[in-house]
């Protein structure tokens, strides 16, 4: 059975494709809590499915090499999903270099380093690499500048390895979605009607249907 690796999968929606995924796929979660990777892990096995899971902060490159070097990450990739994200927002005039560097550290630096140390097996077994932007990498926005900057970064990259591995067994998948309804909303005001955000559950089901066929997926708030 291959592997699919979920950074960012101990909570939300990297737990509900791990949920989803551990049909067709030995899932292995990477986050920083290692509370709530056991907690995700859990229901995975329960529901029937095979898990594992690793600590990785994606902001640490030593932590990146170190994971990546593992025998868990090294055999069998079928799935990469670049899950792990981080949003800070407010008026540009109000932010600060602590929240740029974490939202580019998370958000790009993160899936650009993983995909790089596990490149050779990605390549050698055709592994599916799916990168969670948000809408936010296909228009600015308002009160999100930083935010959206840098999910253009990472747009970018997945656009170029589309380009650059196209003759290759190797697949990349850019997923843009609408906010979703998580707990992160209850301590901010930046989303007025949260009736029109999708649960994870509903993203994760419609990236699982369409990731096979489709090498961008966009998935909008409800109207």
């Amino acid at each position: 059975m291959k592997k699919a690796i979920i950074t960012g999968g101990g909570t939300g929606l990297g737990k509900e494709l791990g949920k989803l995924l551990s049909k067709d796929f030995h899932i292995v979660l990477l986050g920083r809590t290692k509370e709530k990777l056991e907690e995700a892990a859990g229901e995975i096995r329960k529901a029937g499915g095979e898990v594992s899971y690793a600590v990785l902060d994606v902001r640490s490159p030593l932590e990146i090499e170190q994971v990546c070097s593992t025998k868990l990450l090294q055999d069998d990739l079928g799935l990469l999903i670049h899950n792990a994200g981080v949003g800070y927002f407010g008026p540009f005039s109000n932010t600060g270099d602590d929240e740029l560097e974490a939202m580019f550290e998370t958000n790009v630096l993160g899936p650009i380093r993983i995909t790089k140390a596990l490149l050779p097996q990605l390549e050698e077994v055709g592994t599916t690499v799916i990168n969670i932007i948000s809408t936010a990498g296909l228009r600015g926005k308002k009160n999100e500048s930083l935010y959206v900057a840098s999910k253009f970064a990472l747009r970018g990259f997945g656009e170029s390895l589309q380009k650059e591995y196209e003759d290759s067994n190797l697949r990349v998948v850019n997923t843009y979605m609408g906010g979703m309804n998580t707990p992160f909303w209850d301590e901010s005001d930046h989303i007025s009607d949260r009736s029109r955000l999708r649960s994870p559950v509903e993203i994760a089901e419609i990236i699982v249907e369409k990731y096979k066929s489709n090498d961008e997926i966009t998935i909008e708030s409800k109207k």
